[in-house]
């Protein structure tokens, strides 16, 4: 299928749609695509169809016997039926579907999913006996039956563990954010201080440009404060409430101002279990449903101490939650006064630079680190990236690491491939690099990590001191990384 001349990226989600889409072998076969909301899921899977002449149902919040009528129309219109198709049950409609590939492969796209099943809550397991093996209808059938969905927490429970569809699908395909260096060539950002700020408040959802602020970009990094006065703090444009209303679009999430307290002190820099705990007032175990639910949903991330498993930690997954936690919540009844942003944004830049930049550019750095990184940048591949917390104990204090890279395990001691540190607003120099090294040291005394391909390396907005470039260059073990590094295609337009 050839993709859309007008469709960002998105290269490696439209091959796997094309591979399970034109596949000519007999049986019908079932796939599930994912992703958090405004990701261009529906703009997919649309596109799919009308490449390949399939057909598209998109769900909405209805009672089952309305669903049945609207998707009997849909299907009747796609059929050019003179007759209309009115189905009494689920099973028929789903037999229809499987009629649909009865001469070629052809996509059936069910949209929406999860509407449909919280109607009927057995729509899962009709699918499962229509798609059972040997089954006539489906032996004679290639229809390719997509279903997809927004509630993550539905949709990861689709195909795990005794759920009714777990082993029929032959297609599960997440449609994720752009990543960093996608996002600022998606914005038009040629300067990677615009580039890391505007990630810092959108992050990489495309409907945020299209849709959203109807492709409202900033121009440079001078118009950036305005561009946020006049769109995400802007009570007229969508973007505006639009972190409040992905909670709300959650099914599983009913208190919402317990939900709403769990971000927020996630957002205020609260990342364990107990300082979320504390900062809402409840007890550990009174939020451990509310976590579960948070992280199945796609809002919250839970990441390991890369020294110390059993330590875990929160951030929070999606940046414009991030953004409005942090810059725009405390001050919500403030902002929704008409002209009030232009007045309020310079009074919160403090909390978005510590509160949602430097977060935002730690995250990157350790993306890059797992994902860009050149090869031999670090002496293996890595395994796994994260923070971590090093004990010193002869100086009675702690180091927190922002970027840990960990290599494979091969039977020995996980080999730590790079320890960094990463500074938003402060050149970095050499103090910085003898903390490191202090680390390193504390690291490989402690016995359970094997340090000797170690790359220490620092990461920096605001640039380095000619004494650290000189100790770099002399040295064949500090890394020094900074925003050209970090998006290294975009000021040349590549």
């Amino acid at each position: 299928m050839d993709k859309p001349s007008d469709m960002f990226d998105r290269d490696y989600e439209w091959a796997a749609l094309t591979r399970f889409v034109t596949d000519a072998r007999a049986d019908a076969t079932l796939g599930v695509v994912s992703g958090r909301r405004r990701q261009g899921k529906t703009y997919l899977l649309r596109a799919a169809c009308q490449a390949a002449g399939g057909f598209y149902f998109g769900a909405t919040e209805s009672t089952d016997a309305e669903s049945l009528r609207l998707v009997g129309t849909a299907l009747s219109q796609y059929l050019k039926s003179p007759i209309p198709f009115q189905p009494t049950d689920w099973f028929q409609v789903v037999d229809v579907l499987l009629e649909l590939g009865r001469e070629r492969p052809v996509p059936v796209v069910i949209d929406e999913f999860p509407y449909l099943v919280k109607a009927n809550p057995s729509l899962p397991s009709v699918i499962q006996q229509a798609l059972a093996p040997l089954r006539e209808e489906r032996s004679r059938s290639r229809t390719r039956l997509l279903l997809c969905g927004s509630a993550l927490s539905f949709m990861g429970k689709l195909l795990a563990g005794a759920a009714p569809l777990r082993g029929r699908a032959g297609l599960e395909l997440i449609v994720r954010p752009l990543d960093h260096v996608q996002a600022a060539k998606f914005w038009g950002a040629r300067d990677p201080r615009l580039a890391l700020r505007l990630n810092a408040v959108v992050g990489g959802t495309p409907a945020y440009r299209r849709e959203f602020v109807r492709d409202d970009a900033p121009v440079d990094l001078t118009d950036f404060d305005d561009w946020v006065i006049r769109t995400v703090l802007n009570p007229e444009s969508p973007l505006f409430r639009e972190a409040r209303y992905l909670l709300a679009d959650e099914p599983e999430i009913r208190d919402l101002g317990l939900y709403h307290a769990v971000l927020a002190a996630v957002a205020e820099g609260n990342a364990t279990r107990g300082g979320i705990a504390g900062y809402i007032g409840r007890k550990n175990a009174d939020i451990a449903h509310p976590l579960n639910v948070l992280e199945d949903a796609g809002f919250l991330a839970r990441e390991a101490d890369m020294f110390r498993e059993n330590r875990t930690h929160y951030r929070i997954a999606e940046p414009l939650i991030t953004f409005y936690y942090s810059v725009m919540r405390p001050v919500w009844s403030r902002l929704e006064a008409p002209g009030s942003a232009g007045r309020v944004w310079p009074t919160r830049q403090r909390q978005f630079v510590s509160n949602v930049l430097g977060p935002r550019f730690e995250q990157i750095c350790r993306e890059w680190a797992m994902f860009h990184a050149e090869p031999g940048t670090f002496a293996d591949l890595p395994a796994k990236v994260g923070g971590g917390v090093v004990n010193d104990p002869a100086n009675k204090t702690s180091h927190e690491v922002d970027v840990v890279v960990l290599g494979v395990v091969d039977g020995g001691k996980p080999p730590v491939l790079s320890l960094g540190e990463c500074k938003l607003n402060e050149p970095m120099g050499l103090g910085h690099l003898d903390r490191l090294r202090r680390i390193r040291q504390l690291v490989a005394h402690g016995g359970r990590f094997d340090t000797e391909a170690t790359t220490l390396a620092c990461y920096s907005a605001s640039g380095f001191t000619e004494d650290l470039h000189r100790e770099a260059n002399s040295v064949g073990d500090v890394l020094l990384v900074d925003l050209s590094s970090i998006y290294p295609q975009i000021e040349s337009g590549e």
